[in-house]
């Protein structure tokens, strides 16, 4: 059986960070909104960025807030009953790092939640993503798909719009989907259609 390495923040799940930063701005901000990877930009300066991760990121869990994207539970069950499904993910804030160890079980305890079928000895939780082989790999920063697998798959998000066809092409690597919205459909096509 095939390794299938999947990451888990904007190619599983919206993890519900841009809902807390709604709810510290009093804002409406969507998804589509944004095109760069780090959305607390939008909180403003460092003094306004380090208030809210002294005096309010901390208060909440944003797992209770996270949504699966568009069709990632029905192809992750068809995709388990073929690949050997590894999820690995950060959990580590870069602008809150002494305070991160809280996103362990948060981001632990969603997973075995909405995919129960999903080995959980099979979640790894690093930042290195580049230490982790499989066959396949999925992730939506192509950065992350620097490793030895056979076949990188930088999934569709707010935040990749704009890497060129031509770019992904010399790195050996393919995009699912045009939008994070039919990304998933996109996977099932490249790794369920025989």
């Amino acid at each position: 059986m095939k390794k299938l390495l999947i990451d888990v923040d904007e190619v599983i799940c919206d993890p519900g960070f841009r809902t807390v930063i709604n709810m510290y701005l009093h804002t409406n901000y969507e998804t589509d909104d944004f095109t760069q990877y780090y959305i607390d930009d939008v909180i403003g300066d460092e003094a306004k960025i380090k208030d809210f991760y002294d005096n309010f990121y901390l208060k909440y869990n944003t797992f209770d807030y996270a949504t699966l994207l568009p069709d990632a539970y029905d192809v992750l069950k068809k995709l388990n009953e073929k690949y050997e499904i590894y999820l690995y993910s950060s959990v580590i804030n870069p602008f809150c790092v002494e305070k991160s160890g809280h996103l362990y079980a948060d981001k632990y305890n969603y997973l075995i939640k909405e995919l129960p079928f999903l080995d959980p000895f099979k979640f790894i939780f690093t930042s290195s993503k580049n230490l982790v082989k499989a066959d396949i790999q999925i992730d939506d920063r192509m950065e992350n798909l620097q490793g030895e697998s056979s076949l990188k798959i930088l999934f569709a998000s707010y935040h990749n719009k704009e890497i060129s066809d031509e770019t992904l092409k010399a790195k050996g690597i393919i995009r699912a989907g045009s939008s994070w919205k039919n990304a998933w459909k996109d996977i099932e096509k490249i790794l369920l259609n025989d």
